[in-house]
């Protein structure tokens, strides 16, 4: 329970789990109060369950108090792939920018959660409520009425805003809502263990291996969590018993293969059956889908937890300019449109892994089959269509009516693996380190990140900032390109020529605008606050 009770909400944040946590976190930064609901009288914190967290999701809960987590974490930038042994592949992250927060981190969802909690029990805008049932909701544009039942009984909570983060098996929440979630489940299950072992060749890396001696067939992904803890999944067959498995040894043996002789410690294991499903609306008046609520995938890629991190770091700044009076509630509208079409591009892209990973008919068997062996053979066309799981990048608001395009940059769709997106309005900022700050944004640090400064209003950063005229009752912060990056390094890596530059961010950290005229840039803003239409 968090310092302050019985405060009237704004924000109702329906189930505490990371995203939960952060959603709520991200609310109460802009002064929001906030009450959490939560299912459990105890958040589970047993086994890793999502491990992998990207740069931009660590750049959110660095944000909101919670930078350990990309020091605590196993940082790792290669994903290796194997068949039969044989490496055929590795991919490289590439950075945009040159940041100081690694490609991804390993950490397992239990100890992030342990993090934000104590973030939350510590913050006075946020109360939590654990055992905490939403049994009904009714939503309209007036606000948010749940019946909640408790240990105590049942009883009505009112807020202007609710975000539903209340995870895939919420169904009666969703039909009340009206809401459908279509999407299919995949037949093959999954073993998932984690085991304490000293495996030191293969630190510090994602390994992938198709077909490998000790698993015929089928796959096994190994990745490697703080403290020697190391992450395993098996694709099993669909008949798979996990007490038979262990009763009879092969639980053990099947560990042995991998880790040799040496001893190890089971932490945790499970068996799964993944889905990916996406909802047919992601905003019901004043209540908004988030999280595994609103989609599931399939976890090879990492599009699970870090795909509901961003997308409630998409709404929270958005509530708080409504809430705030910056903006009205067209600017709420921007929350589906944008997020939806995220998980529509995670859903595509997990399950073609997933057809690859698990295929339904001879013919699919019989393609994977000779592309991995063209591609053990060094044929470049053939491991251009190996997929082991593309990893989670954050989406691009391209087509966003916040986002003011530019006639000489056109988007030119999903990059490559390991390559970063075109810099284009509506990607993500490129990060790097600063030494000149701005505005009143400083965090008196030795070292700071260009992104650190961004997440508390608007930015504009420009080349001549005396140009700007900007609306003073919205928080908006500008800074001097050419003081802040004196180098240059920002300018390449945004591709930008030599002509004068206005860059008008996000408080996500998107980009809303490149324009090279001072006075174009009050209209990107008041695009980019749903005032006006593209």
């Amino acid at each position: 329970m968090g310092p302050t009770t019985g405060l009237t909400p704004d924000v109702v944040v329906i189930g505490g789990g990371p995203v939960g946590q952060t959603a709520a976190l991200l609310c109460a930064q802009w002064g929001l109060r906030v009450k959490i609901l939560e299912a459990q009288p105890q958040r589970n914190r047993v086994g890793s369950r999502a491990i992998c967290q990207q740069r931009e999701v660590l750049d959110t809960w660095d944000a909101i108090g919670a930078g350990v987590l990309a020091r605590r974490g196993i940082t790792w930038s290669t994903s290796r792939t194997y068949y039969q042994g044989k490496e055929i592949f590795a991919v490289e992250l590439k950075d945009r920018g040159s940041s100081l927060l690694p490609p991804f981190v390993n950490v397992s969802q239990a100890e992030v959660e342990e993090v934000l909690l104590g973030l939350i029990e510590a913050h006075p805008l946020i109360e939590m409520e654990g055992g905490a049932t939403v049994h009904k909701i009714t939503s309209d544009d007036h606000g948010v009425v749940m019946e909640v039942v408790t240990e105590q009984g049942a009883e009505l909570i009112t807020s202007r805003f609710a975000i539903a983060c209340c995870g895939l098996h919420s169904e009666h929440l969703r039909e009340q809502l009206g809401v459908d979630f279509p999407g299919h489940s995949f037949d093959d299950l999954f073993l998932i263990c984690d085991i304490k072992a000293d495996l030191a060749d293969q630190r510090g890396e994602r390994r992938f291996h198709f077909d490998p001696d000790w698993n015929r067939g089928r796959q096994v992904l190994i990745h490697e969590q703080p403290d020697s803890i190391w992450r395993i999944d098996w694709q099993v067959p669909e008949d798979f018993d996990l007490c038979q498995e262990e009763a009879s040894g092969g639980l053990d043996a099947r560990i042995h293969e991998i880790v040799g002789q040496q001893p190890y410690q089971l932490a945790w294991r499970s068996v799964y059956r993944f889905q990916g499903r996406v909802a047919s609306r992601f905003r019901v008046g004043s209540v908004f889908l988030a999280g595994d609520f609103a989609h599931v995938f399939a976890p090879f890629g990492a599009r699970g937890l870090n795909s509901g991190v961003h997308d409630v770091e998409n709404l929270a700044w958005k509530l708080a300019m409504v809430m705030r009076g910056f903006a009205d509630r067209r600017l709420l509208d921007s929350y589906e449109l944008e997020r939806r079409a995220a998980a529509l591009e995670n859903l595509e892209v997990t399950s073609a892994t997933m057809r690859f990973l698990v295929p339904q008919t001879d013919a699919d068997r019989q393609r994977r089959v000779r592309l991995l062996q063209a591609a053990a053979s060094g044929a470049a066309d053939a491991i251009a269509n190996v997929d082991s799981g593309r990893l989670y990048e954050p989406f691009w608001y391209v087509d966003s009516p916040l986002t003011t395009p530019s006639p000489d940059r056109q988007f030119r769709g999903r990059p490559q693996r390991g390559l970063p997106v075109d810099p284009v309005p509506g990607t993500v900022l490129p990060d790097q380190e600063i030494q000149v700050p701005f505005g009143s944004l400083h965090r008196g640090e030795s070292r700071q990140r260009l992104r650190q400064l961004v997440h508390h209003g608007f930015t504009v950063l420009s080349d001549d900032p005396s140009e700007v005229t900007i609306p003073k009752e919205v928080p908006i912060a500008v800074g001097d390109l050419r003081a802040i990056d004196p180098s240059r390094t920002l300018r390449r890596a945004l591709d930008l020529d030599a002509k004068p530059v206005h860059i008008v961010i996000r408080p996500d950290g998107h980009i809303a605008a490149m324009v090279q005229t001072a006075d174009q840039v009050p209209l990107a803003l008041e695009r980019s606050l749903g005032r006006i239409g593209k």
